[in-house]
């Protein structure tokens, strides 16, 4: 018995060419056998077009091709078996309220009973000599028997099978369309619409593909997608359509990228050094070489016949603010304003303070803008002269505006949506555009992300940081870290408690900020213990920070509004409790909250034993300091959307595309973008 391919089969309902191209837009109804009701329970799939149909990716494939006589099968392994029924009959019983139908297979080795509960109308479907395909497992071997199989009956070799007897696609399902409806339908669908598949403008994906195999084309694609005739048509046909995803995702960015070279004309950055220089000299200490090669290639940005779109990466304390403080130089030296935002008013305010410090003995205005407050600093701007602007999403609000907007720097670009950063750009004329970020990209999402972003990356440590030890505990251990951390307080250093929630809720068991600061200030008194959250007021939330930096706070009990920004150097341990229920990025940010001074730094993660991920991002996070690395473990724990949050609103949706394995893909996308746009493509 052989499996025969949908190429190979031909519906006698195909359309003629004329009315098969439009076809792949009309309604699903289109597709023989989709109702009114049927189309209902698509369009809860997002199906609303027979091209939404086409597709649809199925979830998996299960090969049901290896025969298996009824002799041979075995309890409880799926297998599929092919007969001639030999009885058939409904039994009724519970005065008829309740049936069984059943038929008998015989395939000349044994003999097999198929039952189905309470569908009498199959009595309908199978008669006495019918062959019969059957796939399921077998629920008793004394007699041989199979309840609810899947059937399909067939009169000659050559006739299609779409359920049995090949490879067979399992697709995502909504209440009330079981998975042999949806497979039948799909076999309509491609039956009879697969040729309509229409031509990609421009379609650029190559005939070969790197390992020297022929791509398939379109039409073969979507046959090969849902029945194929081996696994690899399948793999292949998905690569197909995952390279055109990137592909458009790739000719939008670079798109934007050259229309944007095409008609801006950026203002001169690239500075004289008369402020750098006193700058640098006021340090105290040296760049270091990942520093100085960056602010090069910054340089040669501001300076070029372009605007800068560059994204600086960098590891947790690998010195990202003091490069954009350069940058801002850059821009300040050429007479430009420059506005930083960052994505919480803690962070702001940090920025705010750093900036202030190292460019107020310049004579340089620093504002910050955050929380509906505007705050003007020692230094008063003079008219007309440059100065910086740090504030959150404040500054992208009407009202807020910049007489000659030079540079834009965008910390922890992450937490915004790339909308926001559009905005803030729009805000003059053609800035410069720095983007930060300390949570490190794997290298397949930046390029899909930041695409249209030239990347720098700080892989240096800057010298005297030092190594956080890390540590996982469970609850019971408590009473021991807090011994731990009293004598850290002894000592005269400072520390930090996270916790996952502000409040109680109705889970008990998650740590929360309010009802934790009592139980810390019991257990390290007589220290002094403050707490700082998202919903406090913004005078109370500043009035403990700044108590903390100035050390009059010893230990702040906090949420993940400390993830980012925080520089206190003479806190040594942070105890993050409910560890389970962070992820490896934010416990990474969390971590690099210590060790900015000169003593010996811990992160003591708390958690309860509970499911295996939690436990094996817990492990990964103890045994990796890597930013990169531990990225990279991230992305494939958690998958691209949960990576990048839910409002990251850059992230594009993909139906085949896979972040997390189609590196290769992205590259070859982003080249084949590239020359088709050079060589003059639209």
């Amino acid at each position: 018995m052989t499996t025969q391919s949908p190429m190979a089969a031909r519906s006698s309902g195909t359309a003629s060419a004329a009315e098969r191209v439009p076809a792949w837009n009309e309604p699903v109804i289109r597709v023989r056998g989709v109702g009114v009701e049927r189309s209902a329970l698509l369009e809860k799939l997002g199906i609303r077009t027979v091209g939404d149909l086409l597709l649809h990716r199925p979830r998996r494939y299960e090969d049901r091709r290896k025969l298996v006589s009824i002799r041979d099968m075995e309890l409880g392994v799926p297998v599929t078996v092919a007969g001639t029924v030999v009885a058939s009959g409904v039994k009724w019983y519970q005065q008829r309220r309740k049936s069984v139908f059943e038929f008998v297979l015989d395939d000349g080795t044994g003999r097999l009973h198929c039952r189905w509960w309470n569908v009498p109308q199959m009595a309908r479907a199978f008669a006495v000599g019918d062959t019969v395909l059957v796939f399921g497992k077998p629920n008793s071997v004394r007699p041989r028997q199979m309840d609810h199989p899947e059937t399909e009956r067939y009169e000659s070799e050559d006739d299609p099978r779409v359920h049995l007897n090949r490879i067979v696609p399992i697709h995502a399902l909504t209440e009330g369309l079981s998975g042999r409806v949806m497979r039948t339908l799909m076999w309509n669908a491609v039956m009879e619409f697969a040729g309509a598949t229409p031509v990609l403008e421009p379609d650029l994906v190559p005939t070969v593909a790197a390992d020297g195999k022929p791509w398939p084309t379109r039409e073969q694609a979507v046959r090969d997608l849902h029945f194929p005739a081996e696994i690899d048509d399948s793999k292949r046909a998905r690569e197909r359509f995952a390279l055109e995803e990137f592909l458009d995702l790739q000719l939008a960015i670079q798109r934007r990228r050259r229309n944007l070279e095409s008609k801006a004309q950026p203002a001169p950055c690239a500075g004289d050094n008369r402020f750098m220089r006193p700058f640098l000299s006021g340090l105290g200490f040296r760049l270091t070489a990942a520093q100085t090669r960056v602010l090069k290639e910054i340089r040669a940005d501001l300076g070029g016949p372009v605007p800068m779109r560059r994204l600086l990466q960098g590891d947790v304390g690998s010195g990202k603010t003091i490069v954009a403080a350069c940058a801002a130089l850059m821009a300040l030296e050429g007479g430009f304003d420059v506005a930083v935002m960052a994505p919480t008013e803690i962070l702001a305010m940090q920025l705010a303070a750093h900036f202030r410090r190292w460019l107020s003995p310049l004579g340089i205005p620093v504002v910050l803008r955050a929380g509906g407050r505007v705050e003007t600093g020692d230094v008063v701007a003079k008219a007309g002269a440059p100065g910086v602007v740090v504030g959150t999403q404040a500054l992208v609000q009407a009202g807020v505006e910049f007489e000659r907007l030079g540079l834009v720097i965008i910390d922890e670009q992450h937490k915004f949506g790339v909308s926001q950063r559009e905005e803030l750009v729009r805000k003059g004329r053609f800035p410069h555009l720095l983007v930060m970020t300390a949570t490190p990209i794997p290298r397949t999402l930046g390029l899909t992300l930041y695409g249209d972003l030239d990347v720098s990356l700080l892989d240096q440590l800057p010298e005297g940081r030092q190594v956080i030890r890390t540590h996982v505990r469970d609850e019971e251990a408590l009473p021991k870290v807090w011994a731990f951390v009293k004598k850290e307080l002894e000592a005269g250093r400072q520390a930090y408690v996270v916790c996952p929630r502000v409040a109680e809720s109705e889970n008990e068991d998650v740590r929360a900020v309010k009802r934790e600061l009592g139980r810390v200030r019991e257990a390290l008194a007589p220290a002094v213990v403050e707490m700082v959250h998202g919903q406090m007021d913004a005078e109370s939330r500043d009035s403990a920070m700044t108590a903390f930096r100035e050390g009059r706070v010893a230990v702040l009990v906090a949420t993940q509004v400390i993830e980012v920004g925080v520089d206190v150097p003479n806190a040594s341990v942070i105890v993050i409790l409910s560890a389970e229920l962070f992820g490896l990025a934010q416990l990474h940010q969390l971590r690099g909250r210590v060790g900015r001074g000169s003593a010996a730094s811990h992160c003591i993660l708390v958690a309860r034993e509970e499911k295996e991920a939690s436990s094996e991002r817990l492990r990964v996070i103890a045994e990796t300091r890597d930013g990169f690395a531990l990225a990279e473990a991230d992305l494939k724990l958690r998958g691209p959307g949960e990576f990048l949050g839910q409002d990251q609103s850059g992230m594009p949706a993909l139906r085949f595309g896979d972040l997390l394995n189609d590196g290769d893909l992205v590259r070859l996308a982003r080249d084949l973008a590239r020359e088709h746009l050079r060589g003059g493509g639209k």
